[in-house]
Formats: C-alpha cells, sequence, structure tokens
C-alpha cells in the first residue's frame, strides 16, 4: 500500500513536472519575438545635415607663379614709371557645401530609400599658407615717388588665380564625388541598424 502511495506521488509529480515544462517551452517557442527600433525620419536627417553648415569636403593647396605689369605702352614712360611684380606663394582653396541651404523638400524618406538632395559643390574660401617671394621691378620714378613693394598686388592676383585653378571642371567633380560620399557617410552614421538605401542627388 505504502508502495503505490509512493508511486503514485512520484507519478503525479511527473505529470506535473512534464506540464510546467511543455507550457514554459510552448510560451517560448509560440510568443513572437518584439524589438524596438528607432525610425529616423526626413527631419532628424534634415536637421542633422544643416547643422554642419558649410561642410568642407575637399581642399586642394596652389603653388603657381604670377605676373603683373603695370605698363604704359612706352618702353622710355616704362623706364620712369613702370612697374613688374613676379610672385610665387602656396594658396590654399576649400571646396564643399552649404547645407544650412537644405530644405524640407530636399531630404525624402520612404520605406525602402533615404533620398537627399544637396547644392552644387562650390569654393568656401582660399588663403594664403605660408611666405609670398615677391620680385618688384620698378621705374625710376615711381620707385622714389610711389615706392610700392608690391605685396598686395600679389597677393591679390594669386587668390584670383587660385580661385581659378579650383573652379576647373575637373576639380570641381572631383569635389561633388568626395561630396557625395560624405553624405552618405554621415546619413548612413544616423541609420545605424537600419536597412534603407541611401541615395544623394546633386541638384544642378
Amino acid at each position: 500500500m505504502q508502495k503505490k502511495l509512493i508511486f503514485s506521488l512520484v507519478l503525479a509529480l511527473g505529470i506535473l513536472s512534464s506540464l510546467i515544462v511543455g507550457a514554459i517551452a510552448g510560451r517560448l517557442w509560440f510568443t513572437p519575438e518584439t524589438s524596438v527600433r528607432t525610425v529616423v525620419s526626413s527631419q532628424t536627417i534634415l536637421t542633422a545635415l544643416r547643422d554642419q553648415g558649410f561642410l568642407v569636403t575637399q581642399t586642394y593647396v596652389f603653388d603657381q607663379p604670377v605676373t603683373i605689369r603695370k605698363t604704359t605702352g612706352s618702353i622710355f614712360q616704362d623706364f620712369f614709371v613702370g612697374q613688374t611684380i613676379e610672385a610665387r606663394g602656396s594658396m590654399e582653396a576649400n571646396l564643399g557645401l552649404d547645407l544650412s541651404k537644405l530644405s524640407a523638400e530636399d531630404v525624402i524618406a520612404t520605406q525602402t530609400d533615404i533620398v537627399v538632395r544637396v547644392p552644387s559643390t562650390t569654393l568656401f574660401n582660399t588663403r594664403l599658407v605660408g611666405p609670398i617671394e615677391v620680385k618688384n621691378s620698378q621705374g625710376l620714378l615711381k620707385r622714389v615717388l610711389e615706392p610700392d613693394d608690391g605685396y598686395n598686388i600679389a597677393l591679390v592676383e594669386l587668390t584670383a588665380a587660385a580661385e581659378a585653378a579650383a573652379r576647373k571642371p575637373e576639380i570641381m567633380d572631383r569635389a561633388t564625388q568626395k561630396a557625395v560620399r560624405e553624405i552618405e557617410r554621415l546619413v548612413g552614421l544616423l541609420l545605424q541598424g537600419d536597412a534603407r538605401t541611401i541615395k544623394v542627388e546633386v541638384k544642378r
């Protein structure tokens, strides 16, 4: 009698344990997985990009000589009042995108894509890096009555030459390609874990 009671208790405990394990396993197997995912909106992307202001994406350094001649057209008169300036200096030119001008229409977010329309690459600034080498030849009277070391004129001409070089089509194209990659990288940082495709279009 006692053995039957013990056997019945063991059997009941076994059945109860099986039911508990089955219930737990069923809950784990059949309960759908839930995860919290933050969806990045177009406004979030727009704000982050506009906060960049003017984004410099390409820097070039030009080192080229310039020659400035102030002549009267007469060799005799130039002997007295003419001037020739030969200068050389390294000029840095920075190109990029003015992202502060982006508007709400420039960022489009769908379930599959993020499209960002950015302005064309422009020249941000040019500046002198290092000294300017100036060779200044002045006419006899000009040297006495209107002395000019030629530095300011040389700086203006070097700046103009660097800006012209930076605006060449092949230079602008390379800067634009670099800008597109940089925008893709910035947007990608915001979309970590987001499978949407990033497309950057340049407005012409």
